[in-house]
């Protein structure tokens, strides 16, 4: 990873509105570039994002420059319309800006110049520029940030400053790059409760394409990602370019393409402002979330390394030294009928079965005995729990697992006593309560009293109990969401991560997930706060496989709670063997949320079975390289993880449904060294999958098979014809390897 910013002066030498002189910066790292050009009067042009350029010679940066000028159309503007560090009317962007705003009408069209640019050697890391531009007409200023990670994903945002004497009014601050004309395909993700993060691909037309969330949350139908690339790209082939919104709130992503700009798109988001939403006062500033992005010339697999490889390294990710406990939740198990014996007799049966977290979910606090009453109330329940949660925390310590607990902060139910006591603490509009939203409001938490007093009510609660885990909810969208007479959506956000962060500083022992009536709250603004999310309320294995490799898009498998529920669905109906279940689980932050103490001897042994092989493959499962494969059987999904040294891999072969074949297509195993030899054996820790054949593969019938990596990536293996919604695992193992992590796993 390097970076150079040739022919540059020290910081301050260039006067305001001047720039002339600052040089080339060249960020690289993770086999991608990006090349700003800010040796020309007023804006950086960005050059380049994606591949890795390698060194190149300053000698050469004037050609790089020349080669990226387009030509001058008839009956456009008189000059070259560049791709800009920021888009902008002044300088003849036709498309969507970069800063929409006014100062009470006016400066509403902004003309930024570069007026100062950091670098190494000014006391910031060889990963990182930070660029300072000027608009003196308009009384402006605005700070960027660019950084780019070792595994080559690249961050940015903006920061507003006003620095005039009145008032400016912020409509919308997006960060964007510049997208090549190659890629001419999208892909993004929706859904809904239950079903969350599905893909839809569809080209990118000229002008535009935006996706808005103004849910208030990350949202369950919001696309956590934006991705463009060459026709047809999938999980191994094509270039890829992708954009994510760091930030929990109301939120856009958007790609477009100019028809006078040559081809030239652009990819980018931010947050979306609702009106007067961000007023700056003289002196007061507005910073973006962050815009993480990613370049790979190997497809989706690519992008998935690079977002999990950022993530991983960052201070205090779950490692070996912290790996991820197998987690029981109550919520399936028991609902609101929390009873101190039978949750007693359910932690027993837990902890017999290798559980290490014990999870109470919702109904322990007042008036709580259904989702209509009580939420605010962050009390233990009196009636319920005469002696308080010790007990129940003291009896789960005993058998030797954490202890957590189910909390919903930001909301209030109108029927509780804080309500009663605080109708004026809710997100409202003047002069009207917002529609209800199960049976609940959204705390105003930019109020400092409400602020304080749920801080406090958390802060005792981990005070005052053993307390390892809280399992953070946030069941509604915010609607109507206003905080003294004006939108509160950005407000709300950042009083949470305030409220997220100081807890945490007061409890730094605590884990948190992120839960938001499933997988709404998904993105890189919570996860700074918190230690994992959950993916979805949905626990069907069958919605699992696609709800779960599409999160896996973005977050690493260690992020993603994943459960095995009970035999027949909560949320469809569907009845699925516990062997497809626990398969789907095992990709993920696994755990259980099922009434295991009702569950059959045969079942607890099953269950048992398949705790044992997590953990004992959860350091791989955990640290490993994420695969994919395009199978040409829409039917089938294949999927898996292979160590980093490739000594090791483990992979799903999942039917989906019926296929058009009648014998399964070979199945390649992607990612392996092709020069070492590896044995490839079916394992089944819950139980084997069903099928439906006179006789199966030889191989399998035989229960291994050995074979070099190049082998079984271009030739690839046989698969016996499973049932629908049936699940085959495959432990690999290099022969050379001292692993012998395979241990006794066929249950």
């Amino acid at each position: 990873m390097s970076m150079r910013a040739e022919q540059t002066p020290a910081p301050g030498e260039a006067g305001a509105g001047g720039g002339a002189g600052f040089g080339i910066v060249h960020l690289r790292a993770g086999g991608c570039s990006l090349v700003l050009d800010a040796r020309g009067p007023g804006l950086p042009v960005v050059l380049h994002w994606g591949a890795d350029l390698g060194e190149v010679a300053p000698a050469w940066w004037d050609g790089v420059a020349a080669a990226a000028v387009p030509a001058v159309a008839r009956a456009s503007l008189d000059r070259p319309v560049l791709p800009l560090l920021l888009r902008e009317s002044a300088a003849g962007w036709q498309g969507q800006p970069t800063l929409e705003g006014h100062r009470d009408g006016r400066d509403w069209s902004p003309s930024f110049a570069l007026n100062r640019l950091d670098r190494p050697g000014d006391g910031q890391p060889d990963h990182r520029v930070v660029l300072r531009l000027v608009d003196p007409a308009a009384w402006l200023g605005l700070r960027t940030e660019i950084e780019l990670s070792p595994a080559g994903l690249l961050r940015l945002r903006h920061t507003l400053r006003n620095e005039g004497a009145t008032p400016y009014t912020v409509n919308e601050l997006l960060c964007a790059l510049p997208l090549p004309a190659q890629a001419t395909e999208l892909l993004d993700l929706s859904g809904r409760w239950s079903r969350e993060r599905h893909p839809q691909r569809h080209p990118l037309p000229l002008g535009g394409w935006t996706r808005e969330n103004r849910r208030g949350r990350t949202g369950h139908d919001a696309t956590i990602g934006l991705l463009a690339g060459t026709p047809g790209f999938g999980a191994r082939h094509g270039e890829v370019w992708a954009v994510h919104v760091g930030w929990s709130g109301n939120h856009q992503t958007y790609a477009e393409r100019q028809p006078a700009a040559g081809g030239m798109g652009v990819l980018g988001g931010g947050e979306l402002l609702l009106p007067g939403e961000v007023i700056l006062a003289p002196g007061e500033r507005y910073a973006t979330p962050w815009l993480y992005a990613a370049y790979s010339p190997r497809a989706l697999h690519g992008i998935s390394a690079a977002f999990r490889r950022h993530l991983r390294a960052r201070p205090g990710h779950p490692g070996p030294d912290r790996p991820r406990p197998v987690v029981l939740n109550t919520w399936e198990a028991v609902y609101f009928d929390h009873d101190l014996e039978r949750l007693k007799a359910l932690a027993d049966s837990a902890a017999a079965i290798g559980v290490e977290r014990f999870v109470l979910d919702d109904g322990w606090f007042r008036h709580r005995r259904d989702d209509t009453a009580g939420l605010g109330d962050w009390y233990v329940d009196e009636t319920v729990w005469p002696d308080g949660l010790a007990p129940l925390i003291g009896h789960v310590r005993a058998l030797g697992m954490r202890f957590g607990l189910w909390v919903e902060p930001e909301m209030v139910n109108p029927d509780s006593d804080l309500y009663r006591a605080h109708p004026d603490w809710i997100l409202q509009t003047e002069g009207r309560v917002p529609p209800v939203f199960r049976h609940q409001q959204v705390l105003d938490l930019a109020n400092p009293d409400a602020y304080a007093h749920i801080f406090g009510r958390l802060d005792a609660l981990l005070s005052e109990n053993e307390i390892a885990y809280l399992k953070w909810d946030h069941n509604r969208d915010l609607v109507d969401a206003g905080h003294q007479g004006h939108p509160g959506v950005h407000g709300q956000t950042l009083a949470t991560y305030r409220l997220l962060d100081q807890l945490r500083a007061a409890h730094p022992q605590v884990e948190i997930e992120s839960c938001s009536s499933g997988g709404a709250r998904v993105d890189l603004g919570i996860l700074e706060r918190t230690d994992r999310v959950w993916a979805s309320d949905c626990n069907d294995a069958l919605e699992r496989q696609a709800i779960q490799r599409w999160t896996g898009l973005f977050l690493p498998p260690e992020l993603v709670g994943s459960h095995i529920g009970p035999p027949t669905s909560h949320t469809t109906g569907r009845v699925h063997d516990l062997s497809f279940r626990a398969v789907t689980a095992l990709f993920g932050h696994a755990g259980i949320e099922w009434d295991v103490a009702g569950a059959s001897p045969e079942e607890r042994a099953a269950l048992a079975s398949w705790i044992s092989f997590y953990k004992q493959h959860r350091g791989l499962l955990h640290s490993g390289e994420a695969v994919h494969l395009d199978h040409p059987d829409p039917a089938v999904s294949v999927s898996g993880v292979v160590a980093q040294d490739q000594s090791e891999a483990l992979y799903a072969y999942v039917q989906l449904t019926t296929s058009p074949y009648g014998a399964p297509a070979p199945v390649r195993l992607p990612g392996l060294d092709p020069a070492r030899i590896y044995q490839v054996r079916p394992v089944h820790p819950a139980g084997p999958p069903r099928t439906s054949e006179n006789r199966p593969p030889p191989w399998y019938a035989d229960g291994e098979l050995t074979l070099p990596g190049a082998a079984l990536d271009a030739v690839g293996l046989t698969m016996p014809a499973l049932d629908p919604e049936q699940a085959l695992l495959l432990t690999v193992t290099a022969v050379d390897a001292d692993s012998g992590s395979e241990g006794d796993t066929d249950g």
